[in-house]
């Protein structure tokens, strides 16, 4: 399976990449398709994975300081999970951070998120917010080697 990673190139694949963050991460909720966007959009490093030609995956970084840049809106389609295409995308959110000299990355993750998110070296910080009164997020931190 070739996966490829890019940002999205045109108004028809933003349309495709917020309607699948908004899907994975906030419809079973019953959440407004607003929620799913902050004030990190516009100046914010957004990421897609495609497989022949259908988005699979999102992910998004953006800087909170100078040495500290921080992973949000992660979300793999059901179909395409746990083949790769999260840990690939994690893996190329890092590059850019990298690459732009932060120090750190910092993430709130889903409580059904936390061992993905420790298999790829974050550890945990604390609890985070209670998302829709019933999602807990964890706040965990990678340290970025030089």
């Amino acid at each position: 399976m070739e996966i490829e990673l890019r940002e999205p190139a045109s108004p028809p694949e933003w349309d495709l990449y917020y309607d699948l963050r908004w899907r994975v991460l906030r419809e079973r909720w019953t959440q407004v398709r607003e929620t799913g966007r902050d004030e990190h959009e516009s100046n914010a490093f957004h990421l897609t994975a495609w497989i022949e030609g259908k988005l699979a995956g999102t992910g998004r970084l953006h800087f909170n300081s100078r040495d500290e840049a921080q992973v949000r809106f992660m979300a793999v389609e059901e179909i395409y999970a746990r083949q790769g295409i999260g840990s690939r995308i994690l893996d190329a959110l890092e590059a850019h951070a990298r690459e732009h000299h932060a120090r750190r990355i910092v993430l709130n993750a889903r409580e059904s998120a936390v061992d993905f998110y420790r298999a790829h070296g974050y550890r945990l910080v604390d609890q985070s917010a209670t998302l829709f009164d019933s999602i807990v997020h964890w706040r965990m931190q990678k340290d970025l080697q030089r």
